[in-house]
């Protein structure tokens, strides 16, 4: 992909075949491959030559190396940038001389995938692993490896749920960390509200999906869109955020283990929220609590 398209895309003699408005977008359309590439090429597979006599140690490995994996995350992040211009212009004519040049059965689109599955591998590759060598001294190693690499895959998808927020008018970054993002059933019971919103609030809850930062948490409406890949994925369109510094939390709603309370500014305003399952639950209480402690 790298040096069959990406360096094509420099390369004077191709220039005549490229649409003036695919000329400058080299970055969008391989976002940061070119330094998993680098990594891959210059760092890890070296590492990983070290270990060739002792597979089981091959956990340190990762570990050592794990900040760099970070940069699958940038990749994933700028994925749908990189999909929507590639829908734009898949049957160019600049595109289709490439592969026939390479003389590829598949089209540039399955090499772009190809860093999300390989992130997505490591961790199979690391379950295999430890179910072989859980005796054996690295698999301690092992293990914490696969946390990481977990760790890794689950901020990528937060991200990509983050990154289709829409009409948020402040910077999410300035929210601190995403830490857990969901769907949730959300009933609202507002004291300032007047009785008889109260009480059919009761009755039918709002389906919203959460996204708890260190300093908010945010609640917007999932919207389905209509398309393929990406194009597919929800939107979320931005209701409202309580400030973490100001939020409460009750841990169990009697009648369902499924439900907490988040409540607002001394209960003014409360939020009874239902998880799909009580894992669930159990995992959201437990991230608020650290937050708010």
């Amino acid at each position: 992909a790298l040096q069959g398209y990406a360096a094509e895309m420099d390369n004077p003699l191709m220039a005549h075949l490229i649409s003036p408005e695919l000329q400058n977008k080299k970055d969008i359309l391989f976002g940061n491959m070119e330094e998993i590439y680098h990594f891959h090429n210059r760092i890890f597979l070296r590492e990983l030559e070290n270990y060739v006599e002792y597979p089981e140690l091959v956990g340190r490995c990762f570990l050592d190396q794990m900040e760099d994996f970070q940069i699958y995350e940038k990749y994933c992040q700028n994925k749908p940038r990189s999909e929507s211009l590639w829908r734009q212009f898949s049957d160019s004519v600049f595109f289709q001389e490439c592969q026939r040049k390479l003389d590829h059965k598949l089209s540039l689109d399955s090499y772009l995938l190809k860093p999300v599955q390989r992130i997505t591998k490591y961790q199979l590759l690391l379950k295999e692993m430890l179910k072989y060598g859980k005796n054996c001294e690295g698999a301690e190693d092992l293990q914490e490896a696969l946390t990481s690499i977990l760790g890794i895959l689950k901020a990528v998808n937060d991200s990509m749920h983050q990154i289709a927020i829409t009409g948020y008018d402040g910077n999410l970054n300035e929210l601190g960390k995403l830490l857990m993002q969901g769907s949730f059933n959300v009933w609202t019971d507002h004291k300032k509200g007047h009785s008889k919103v109260k009480d059919l609030a009761r009755f039918k809850p709002m389906q919203r999906h959460l996204f708890l930062h260190e300093k908010a948490v945010l609640f917007c409406k999932k919207r389905e869109e209509n398309g393929e890949g990406y194009e597919k994925a929800p939107s979320y369109s931005y209701k409202h955020s309580l400030n973490m510094a100001a939020v409460g939390i009750t841990e169990n709603v009697k009648g369902d283990a499924k439900k907490f309370e988040i409540w607002y500014n001394a209960r003014e305003e409360v939020y009874i929220i239902q998880a799909p399952t009580p894992e669930v639950k159990a995992t959201w209480v437990n991230e608020i609590r650290k937050v708010l402690t």
